[in-house]
């Protein structure tokens, strides 16, 4: 094998071995929210109801405390200490900086600003601040002495890691996520069709690291201003193109439990869930990724050309279609089956270098 392509399918592996473990409890906490969501829009239950508040914290609270489960699973795969892998996201999540960093307060840290940021359900930062905390342990454990090296190392560790991670990593999704946001408005007044296309391909990479949050304000605003927002619905045919592209993944796994969690994110990515279909399945094989956005840039721009209002703020899914009724629905609904099709075909295609990826994987793992 190459170097590159050798490269190329280690960090894949790596990929795979980081979110694997949890794809059960991401893929379950989906469906969970997901049925709780739909149990309240039907009236089957009451939301201020004990039984809506606990079985969707639980879903919910999954995907918020997700750095934790990342930081522990990273921390195995690139052999840091788990304990104080487990620090970081404790610091990223704890109430009180929370409370000012994402309600886009700054902070000072010897003289320099820390920037807001999203840290809940977050992806990247936790994996860049593991990833510096192991080659940050190799030195404490070559030149600290034994005797006090169990408590040093972690305060240590702490001392470089944190501040890299506050300072750089935690902002990197804002600020790319701001500047999306930023060229999409100015692609929007320029061509519609052009934005959709562009909102509908890059949205889904931006949801898996964390800078998908800084439009939710922004769509929020909209319809807190004008009415309704333009945003949300460019995004529905990359929801349905990961779903696709997932389904095409599960047919094509020769191995009855990868297949069987593929077909599980495909299910959970069609009822407006794509976090099992991203990191699960999609993702790391990165091919039916690239596929999926595809299908997302065509329905996005379909979209776009349609001129489909969001009335209320809701992530798009079937389940949700009733914030969208109006102008260009016909095409919003059109999107879903449409871009789950254009998905898997565009994934189907690539059946021989998919087939010959998993082999690769199979016989790594």
């Amino acid at each position: 094998m190459k170097p590159k392509h050798h490269f190329f399918q280690k960090f894949v592996d790596q990929l795979t071995g980081i979110f694997f473990p949890i794809i059960n409890g991401i893929t379950a906490a989906s469906i969970l929210k997901s049925v709780m969501i739909l149990l309240v829009n039907y009236g089957v239950i009451d939301q201020a109801g004990g039984m809506y508040q606990i079985f969707y914290a639980v879903s919910d609270g999954f995907f918020y405390f997700l750095p934790f489960f990342l930081a522990l699973t990273a921390a195995e795969q690139w052999k840091a200490d788990i304990y104080i892998a487990l620090l970081i996201p404790c610091a990223m999540l704890y109430p009180d900086l929370v409370a000012i960093l994402e309600q886009g307060k700054s902070l000072s840290l010897a003289g320099l600003t820390v920037q807001p940021a999203i840290y809940h359900s977050g992806v990247i930062p936790v994996l860049l601040a593991v990833g510096l905390l192991a080659l940050v342990e190799k030195p404490c454990d070559r030149y600290l002495p034994e005797k006090v090296r169990g408590f040093v190392k972690p305060i240590v560790c702490c001392l470089i890691v944190l501040p890299i991670t506050f300072l750089v990593f935690g902002p990197l999704g804002t600020w790319i996520g701001d500047a999306i946001t930023d060229l999409f408005f100015r692609i929007y007044e320029w061509n519609p069709v052009i934005a959709g296309a562009f909102m509908g391909f890059l949205i889904q990479p931006m949801v898996t690291i964390g800078a998908h949050w800084s439009v939710v304000p922004v769509s929020i605003s909209n319809i807190a201003a004008y009415g309704y927002d333009v945003i949300l619905p460019l995004t529905c045919g990359a929801v349905y193109g990961q779903a696709g592209a997932a389904l095409a993944v599960g047919l094509l796994y020769q191995d009855k439990k990868k297949s069987q969690l593929a077909y599980q994110a495909s299910f959970t990515a069609t009822i407006g869930v794509t976090e099992p279909a991203l990191f699960g399945v999609n993702v790391p094989l990165l091919r039916p990724m690239v596929a999926a956005c595809f299908a997302g840039a065509i329905g996005g721009a379909m979209i776009g050309a349609a001129g489909t209002h969001c009335l209320s703020f809701a992530f798009p899914s079937i389940l949700t279609s009733v914030a969208y009724v109006g102008p260009g629905f016909g095409i919003f609904l059109l999107t879903m089956p449409l871009c789950m099709v254009l998905g898997f075909v565009f994934t189907i295609i690539q059946k021989k270098q998919l087939l010959a990826q998993m082999g690769e994987r199979q016989q790594s793992m």
